[in-house]
């Protein structure tokens, strides 16, 4: 007699569980966000990824390396060898933010080819962080406050040069502060509901992204505002209602005025059911 295999958690408690972690894996957060995308790119597709990942990492030469010498090589293995990069056109697509699919495309957003780069680097054992600059997403290899190198993934991971970095950071220059995975994560779903919500269609991603976000440790309070408006928006009345003086609630000790005009915006939600 055989006993029956328990049915796996939803990607979204998975999610929670794995952003709660002392040390949160920033692979693992990634495929859980293509898991809740699509199921399809759940359980055989999340392992086949984690594997594709050790593989690239193995094509890399044994270290130790300086800064340059790592990012030459990553340059060799992933841009040049198997030709991971972007193109204006990778922003147009849903797929651009999912890890899975970015490693079967070899395509995506920066950020997504940012966390191939520091995957397959930090597998290699080679010291990799990932770099927020206003607008784009690059990645560190040495150390931040000390020699260090930085790539940009979405051109083949090419070396950037002093200039380019000042002129990515808005003329900003020295050290780039390290974005830690919970940071590379919020950034990741920011960029799908960015995508989405200027698609009526896609409604329902704008949402799932929003409820990700706010399954994080960390994030930014008015997410729940932008939630209840999305409900509304998408004809749950009462769901966005509740969520509008729920809000109110948290900011009425600080904003009373603001608290009473989402007060206001609940009426007029529960006034569509009349």
């Amino acid at each position: 007699m055989t006993s029956e295999q328990p049915e796996p958690e939803p990607p979204a408690e998975r999610f929670a569980a794995a952003a709660r972690d002392g040390r949160p894996d920033l692979a693992e957060l990634c495929l859980l966000v293509g898991a809740r995308a699509d199921p399809a790119l759940d359980g055989t597709a999340a392992d086949l990824a984690q594997i594709e990942l050790d593989r690239l990492a193995g094509l890399l030469p044994a270290g130790p390396h300086t800064p340059l010498a790592w990012a030459q090589a990553l340059h060799r293995v992933l841009g040049r060898g198997h030709g991971f990069h972007g193109t204006p056109a990778d922003y147009r697509r849903l797929e651009s933010s999912l890890l899975q699919e970015v490693l079967r495309r070899r395509r995506g957003l920066p950020i997504l080819l940012s966390v191939v780069w520091i995957e397959v680097a930090r597998r290699a054992g080679a010291p990799v962080y990932g770099v927020a600059l206003p607008g784009h997403f690059v990645v560190g290899i040495g150390e931040p406050d000390g020699e260090h190198v930085l790539v940009d993934p979405f051109d083949f991971g090419r070396p950037m040069s002093v200039s380019d970095a000042e002129a990515l950071a808005g003329g900003g220059t020295g050290t780039y502060a390290p974005a830690d995975p919970l940071d590379i994560i919020q950034r990741v779903l920011g960029n799908i509901r960015v995508w989405a919500a200027p698609r009526p269609e896609r409604r329902a991603v704008q949402l799932w992204a929003l409820d990700l976000t706010l399954l994080l440790p960390r994030h930014p309070a008015k997410l729940r505002y932008e939630r209840a408006k999305l409900l509304v928006t998408m004809g749950d009345f009462l769901g966005g209602a509740a969520e509008l003086d729920a809000y109110a609630e948290v900011i009425g000790a600080f904003d009373p005025e603001t608290a009473q005009t989402l007060h206001h915006q609940a009426r007029a939600a529960r006034a569509h059911l009349n």
